[in-house]
């Protein structure tokens, strides 16, 4: 495919690095005033305005933060003649202002990953407007699996909800190593000791459950949990119908879908 990557931070970088690996490439042009180097096998240019004018791109994909992409979208209506698919990973850009930056004919999909894509252990989740043909989602979809997994949803009233759970989902992950290192400091463990084994826990429960993906969470919770041991007795706590951990975090996902509603 050739390709056209708008900004080449770190997601922009990951993403890129995935698509080398796989061998996904036919050629790609990064667009980034602030890079200074990029990868073998790609050009980086400062601006738009400097790639040659008869540059044919397949993909276009918006790699920037969502606060400049009112400024930065509209300048690639020029590809509109090539029939180019664009794809945008900026959180909260529903792909109805997508249109409005580019065109209602435009050929758009909006994708959210989460920050684990940086070491291709991501997860995404893309839809697209009425432009986009099976074969604009299978590419699509082929690009997006390079750093992770990939789902597709036909229904974007969903997205709000995906970036709650996945999207922000890595910052509740690292905060519950902080707070089980808090209490296992609590408890009368060493700062060090605490923060080494709350973290490799955290990293050996997320692949064995990567490892063991047929098995239900529940059933590897039971695995580890004898009755009337040390295990149920804390899960007494944090299964609490009223107080425990399951309506704590239905609220904190409410919180996060309702806030990615007001900023649409």
């Amino acid at each position: 495919m050739n390709l056209i990557l708008v900004g080449y931070g770190k997601m922009g970088q990951a993403m890129l690095d995935g698509w080398l690996k796989d061998n996904l490439l036919f050629s790609c042009l990064i667009i980034d005033p602030f890079a200074e180097t990029a990868p073998e096998k790609t050009t980086l240019y400062k601006d738009l305005a400097d790639i040659p004018q008869d540059t044919q791109a397949d993909i276009i994909i918006f790699a920037v933060k969502p606060q400049v992409m009112e400024d930065v979208i509209p300048l690639y209506q020029r590809f509109l003649g090539q029939n180019s698919l664009f794809l945008s990973i900026a959180a909260g850009k529903t792909l109805a202002v997508l249109e409005d930056y580019l065109a209602p004919n435009a050929k758009i999909i909006r994708a959210m990953p989460n920050t684990p894509a940086a070491i291709g252990k991501g997860i995404t989740v893309a839809c697209g407007n009425n432009g986009v043909t099976e074969d604009d989602k299978a590419s699509a979809l082929r690009l997006l699996q390079a750093v992770g997994d990939a789902l597709w949803i036909d229904d974007e009233a969903h997205m709000n909800a995906v970036t709650a759970v996945s999207g922000s989902g890595p910052a509740y992950i690292f905060l519950l190593i902080e707070t089980l290192a808090n209490a296992g400091i609590a408890a009368g463990l060493s700062e060090e000791m605490a923060t080494k084994l709350a973290r490799q826990t955290v990293i050996g429960s997320a692949a064995l459950a990567e490892d063991a993906s047929d098995i239900p969470a529940s059933t590897l919770r039971e695995n580890v949990t004898s009755p009337g041991g040390t295990t149920a007795a804390a899960l007494d706590v944090l299964m609490n119908k009223t107080a425990g951990l399951q309506p704590l975090m239905d609220k904190a996902i409410l919180a996060a879908k309702t806030r990615g509603q007001e900023l649409e």
